[in-house]
């Protein structure tokens, strides 16, 4: 329904792309489950017993998972991609690799971007980490062919992402909730819809994810490199970053150490040779747009709280600001008083504390919520896998 509504009524062409094509795949989705149903009844019902085991039963979920991300976001994001359609954001990250290979900065200063036509200051702009850059990358070095759109390397890197993740939690987590948690990073409609028309936010979720995964199974050096890589795409998952932290240090140091370097360590790496490059530019994108002080505001008006606060009364975007600060604190002093006890907690966190912040943000889309879902919906197998639940036999 969701797609459908998308195809008939969306004034955003991209969109009714994805809808048009999201809606067949949905649909055959939902024709198989049905069939699956009746299958189920028709062959147990004579026995009294179920017609498949547990494992096969989510065999098949997981299969038709897979299947339905292909048909509802991977076809349309190829059929976008062969055509030229594509949100804005597809459009910055391909001109910020074109930048980064010619410059070795993806970011235009003010100046440059002041001397942009009015209608381009806005695209002149790359609100994300020096990361996502690299993305762009394919298409400068290669040209302007579908497989070098920005979106098939956001779909891989998501892709291989959470195929890690889900092969990590699996031997100790339900079969059932490691399907749960697919189905909410990928065929999800939101997630969908975004990976298709966008994506930038996959790829920084996906690897969050695989973050909790490390460290609900022990490997807190591989849960800095993959947070700290997720980092240096976007701010997103600096929070992650932040709430693994705290659980890192409940850990003890030999935890804590690698997981900070590693966390910490890849954003600033990332972000250094832009700052020798043009510092000024740096600081234009990544610090006086986000801060609302650039040529041009952001596009994002979702409306959440903290827009609407922002946009009706006097010195609303002052007010919102201060409303997402006093959140922010107040969860870092919970973090501070009672740090999460495991991987579950940890996402149980990032999910609250993401979800305060996008009802507060002055600037905010509804696509953003696709987060604190996804981390709600990974919180069962999170806890299941953690290490330390699991009970060694003599202790």
């Amino acid at each position: 329904m969701f797609a459908l509504v998308t195809a008939a009524g969306s004034t955003l062409g991209p969109h009714r792309v994805w809808g048009g094509i999201a809606t067949v795949g949905y649909a055959a989705a939902t024709l198989c489950v049905l069939v699956q149903l009746v299958l189920h009844r028709v062959f147990a019902a004579p026995t009294g017993r179920r017609a498949l085991t547990g494992r096969a039963a989510q065999t098949g979920r997981a299969a038709l998972t897979a299947l339905t991300w292909a048909a509802t976001a991977l076809l349309p994001l190829i059929v976008e991609a062969a055509r030229g359609q594509g949100q804005e954001e597809v459009t910055v990250v391909e001109r910020a690799g074109q930048r980064l290979v010619e410059t070795g900065t993806p970011y235009l200063d003010r100046t440059a971007i002041a001397a942009l036509p009015d209608h381009e200051r806005l695209l002149g702009y790359v609100p994300y980490q020096p990361g996502m850059a690299l993305f762009g990358v394919p298409r400068a070095l290669a040209g302007a062919v579908w497989w070098t759109d920005a979106r098939v390397w956001f779909a891989l890197v998501t892709a291989v992402a959470l195929a890690i993740a889900l092969a990590m939690l699996a031997p100790r987590a339900g079969d059932g909730a490691l399907v749960r948690a697919a189905q909410a990073a990928t065929v999800l409609p939101v997630c969908a819809l975004t990976l298709a028309v966008g994506g930038d936010d996959l790829p920084v979720l996906a690897l969050c994810l695989l973050a909790l995964a490390c460290a609900a199974t022990d490997r807190p050096l591989a849960a800095g490199v993959a947070v700290g890589l997720a980092g240096a795409l976007k701010l997103f998952a600096w929070p992650v970053a932040l709430v693994l932290l705290a659980y890192a240090a409940t850990r003890g140091r030999r935890a804590l150490v690698p997981y900070t370097v590693a966390a910490l360590g890849l954003p600033v790496v990332a972000v250094l040779p832009a700052v020798a490059v043009n510092s000024g530019a740096a600081v234009e994108n990544l610090v006086r747009f986000p801060l609302g002080h650039g040529l041009v505001g952001s596009p994002a008006a979702s409306p959440f709280p903290g827009h609407l606060i922002a946009t009706a009364l006097p010195a609303g975007r002052t007010v919102a600001a201060g409303l997402l600060v006093v959140a922010g604190l107040a969860i870092g002093w919970s973090l501070l008083r009672r740090p999460p006890r495991d991987a579950g907690g940890a996402a149980l966190v990032c999910a609250y504390g993401l979800a305060a912040a996008i009802a507060l943000m002055p600037a905010t889309r509804f696509g953003y919520l696709l987060y604190p879902i996804a981390y709600l919906a990974w919180w069962r197998p999170l806890r299941d896998s953690d290490a330390r639940s699991v009970v060694v036999p003599g202790r």
